[in-house]
């Protein structure tokens, strides 16, 4: 629109329009909706003069108008061209902006307020030559034609474009029609330099081309796939009309769900809830989101074993020969197995078989399970339950959040493919809480034979029969089982190998299967029996044989090197060895050299087997104190204070010398770095005090355990078949029990037994007369007041 207006350079008081998100570059015409009082009263001042306006953007959209600070210093002098009132009282005014100007100073004017302004013009600074100029007209043409093909704009809009002549011009209009931030329009504005503000438009509507075109691709790839999806769709249920008209439809059509469903054998109300299911899914639209979760569904139920189990007959003699196979020792746990497996062979209906199977780490707990699922002929599924924290991967999620699958337990019956399957818990002492929920509650009804046969999966949501599943649960301790879950199955304890054990475990299973994964199978001669026994002594410290195994397989690594090298293989020494696996990691302790006052040999149970271990006292002046060292747990350290206790008021008529009061005791059990801590040492506390009081060293080859109470009574402790042979090894010949664990010894291999002799003591007098010939009877120490209440 050309003007007549004249632009005087400088306005020393303009009437100012304060615009909202938006900027008018010089030779725009356009339309602004003005609300605000200072607004109108500067539009109805402009109308009284010459019709001229300063409109400029302010910098926030919710800055208070009257915070002239947030104003913009670049706006455009313009022409009112016409003024109209909407309903609400609002001015809507055509602008037509003439020429950019920089605010020299704003000022309110009041009677009626509005915002003045002192301004300047600011010329454009023509830096471009003409072969420049309309090479930029071209690119810029050419981008915004893209531009208008991408949103199909008319005609009218790319003639006006072709009729411009001037980039000045050009790059004020394509800018006011770019969608882009009111801070980058504002950029432009006050670019004066006219080659930097064409490069500036032009990169501008590069990117806005690139991104429409991106729009435009993705609108019509989705537009496309849902096009054809709809196209599909009709065409299927124009295929199946077909089909039933030519009756081809139940020939050539796949088995339908409800088919399936129907042949699955299903109980009564699990069929009902698929077939409905099954009715929703085909009414639906295949592209319907819901659709691809009841199909999902609906195959886990068809995939699911739902029929009666088929009978196997139990072989209680085929039996144990698989379990005498795969198990070397282990007699007790084989015995209790078959016992519990002669039971099912008579009661056929019994539900709820569930073991727990609690032992050291690398002792066959999980390979157990897998030769009683050999035994059965049954199907052997297995998950491990460490670090769970969820209760939901016990019991699945509901299907109503996205990405929901069933728990582990359905799901390790359908990768099992039988309802009867002997399943492995693994690892159910290693299971956590969080806030998700406890796994160990979600497990009582999983184990529990009154409740599993109607056991109800989140996902799942029809109750599955788990009464014919055979559960084995593993654990390497009781403690971190709740007492609730651990009532629900009966315990079977595995303790650790003998070293005798560990060499036929070695040499019948190991052995073979390691050298043959390595590939010298035909070298297993080279390794002796007594290198095993070296292994097992100088590089191993466990209950199981798992480390063992890793060694073996250490050796056999070493061997098959030799052969690719074409070096001989003779039979390995002990030099050999010591190469495959380096110096010896592993040292017992021995008995002393030299007996002792006031140093005791006890014995230890550690997860990896027995242990001895040495109780030493010494005694100094003091004040009647006990000082206790070695890491030592608050049961032991009360032990070594009954034990204080227990001397001074039992062994009194032997020290009448010594006043307690005067002296101290200092007691320590050596490896001070490792935590020890239980009731079992009390006896051995006890006799190291004794042996110290009284000068009289305890015979090195001796070596004991049990609880003692504060009336001098030998309590039993557990761990004994562990602590004796740990005592044979170390070369202990005597070993010192309380007499109610004589039914333990039972456990203990019979050539640990013949070499070894126990004396099984009920309180500190058989004690007393058995290490230092003094026995009498506890009254005689006690007061007169106290033994008269007797």
């Amino acid at each position: 629109m050309k003007t007549t207006t004249k632009i005087q350079d400088i306005h020393e008081n303009i009437p100012t329009l304060i615009l909202r998100n938006t900027v008018i570059f010089p030779g725009v015409t356009m339309p602004v909706l003005v609300a605000r009082k200072r607004g109108i009263n500067a539009i109805n001042e402009a109308l009284e003069k010459d019709k001229l306006i300063f409109a400029v953007a302010q910098k926030k959209d919710d800055t208070d108008s009257n915070d002239l600070s947030h104003l913009y210093s670049i706006g455009t002098i313009c022409v009112i061209n016409k003024v109209e009132e909407n309903d609400r009282g609002d001015k809507v005014v055509s602008l037509t902006a003439l020429q950019r100007a920089r605010v020299v100073e704003y000022s309110v004017i009041a009677n009626p307020e509005y915002v003045s302004a002192k301004t300047e013009n600011e010329s454009d600074q023509i830096d471009l030559d003409a072969a420049t100029e309309a090479a930029l007209l071209k690119n810029l043409r050419e981008i915004s034609h893209d531009i208008l093909d991408l949103i199909k704009a008319n005609e009218e809009f790319k003639r006006l474009l072709n009729s411009i002549d001037s980039v000045a011009r050009f790059t004020n209009i394509a800018t006011q029609q770019l969608p882009i931030i009111l801070t980058k329009k504002q950029e432009i504005l006050e670019l004066t330099s006219l080659k930097n503000r064409s490069l500036k438009v032009l990169e501008l509507l590069v990117d806005q081309r690139e991104l429409m075109k991106v729009n435009s691709e993705v609108g019509n790839l989705i537009s496309n796939k849902t096009s054809k999806a709809y196209r599909d769709s009709i065409l299927r249920e124009q295929l199946k009309v077909i089909k039933e008209e030519l009756g081809e439809n139940e020939a050539e059509e796949e088995e339908s769900l409800k088919d399936k469903i129907l042949r699955a054998k299903m109980p009564e109300e699990v069929e009902k809830v698929a077939l409905q299911q099954a009715k929703r899914l085909e009414s639906m639209w295949p592209q319907n989101a819901e659709s691809h979760v009841l199909k999902n569904y609906l195959e886990l139920l068809l995939e699911l074993p739902w029929g009666k189990p088929e009978p196997h007959e139990i072989n209680i003699t085929e039996a144990e020969k698989i379990l005498n196979r795969d198990h070397y020792g282990l007699e007790k746990v084989k015995k209790n197995i078959l016992r519990f497996l002669s039971v099912l062979k008579l009661n056929k209906n019994k539900k709820g078989s569930i073991l727990l199977l609690v032992g050291p780490p690398g002792v066959g707990k999980t390979s157990l399970g897998q030769s009683i699922a050999e035994s059965l002929k049954r199907n052997y599924v297995r998950i491990s339950l460490g670090g769970v924290r969820d209760e939901s991967e016990i019991r699945g999620h509901r299907r109503t959040y996205v990405g929901a699958m069933p728990g582990k337990i359905i799901d390790a019956i359908k990768r099992s493919k039988s309802n009867n399957p002997v399943f492995i818990l693994d690892e159910i002492d290693k299971m956590g809480q969080s806030y998700q929920g406890d796994p160990g509650a979600a497990l009582l009804e999983v184990l529990d034979p009154e409740q599993n046969a109607t056991f109800r999966d989140h996902y799942l949501d029809v109750p599955y029969d788990l009464s014919n599943v055979f559960f084995v649960a593993t654990a390497n301790s009781l403690e971190g089982i709740p007492a609730p879950l651990l009532d629900r199955m009966e315990v079977i304890q595995l303790g650790s190998y003998t070293t005798q054990e560990k060499l036929q475990i070695a040499k019948n299973h190991i052995l073979p299967n390691v050298f043959k994964d390595h590939g010298v199978a035909d070298f297993q001669d080279r390794l002796l029996i007594e290198h095993i026994n070296k292994i097992i002594h100088e590089y191993t410290r466990e209950a199981g044989v798992r480390d063992l195994k890793r060694k073996i397989g250490t050796i056999a690594s070493y061997l098959a090197e030799k052969i690719v090298r074409n070096e001989s293989i003779n039979i390995l020494n002990n030099s050999d060895i010591e190469n495959a696996l380096g110096h010896k990691k592993i040292t017992y302790d021995r008995v002393l050299d030299k007996a002792v006052p006031g140093v005791v040999t006890g014995l230890a149970w550690t997860p990896v087997g027995g242990d001895i271990l040495f109780i030493e006292t010494v005694m100094m002046p003091g004040t009647g104190k006990i000082m206790l060292t070695g890491k030592l747990g608050d049961v032991m350290s009360e032990s070594a204070q009954i034990a204080l206790s227990l001397v001074r008021s039992k062994l009194s008529p032997y020290l009448a010398s010594v006043d307690f009061n005067k002296m101290d005791f200092h007691l320590h059990v050596p490896s001070g770095a490792i935590p020890k801590d239980g009731p079992s040492a009390g006896v051995t506390m006890f006799t190291a005090l004794s042996s110290l009081l009284l000068n009289q060293a305890i015979d090195k080859e001796i070596a004991m355990t049990g609880e003692v109470s504060l009336r001098g009574a030998v309590l039993p402790v557990g761990g004994i078949k562990e602590k004796v042979i740990a005592a044979h090894r170390s070369g202990v010949k005597r070993i010192i029990l309380s007499k109610q664990n004589e039914s333990d010894l039972v456990d203990v291999p019979e050539e640990v037994r013949r070499e070894m002799r126990f004396d099984l003591v009920e309180d500190i007098n058989d004690l007393l007369g058995i290490l230092f010939n003094r026995r009498q009877h506890l009254l005689t120490s006690m007061s007169p007041e106290i033994a008269a209440c007797n």
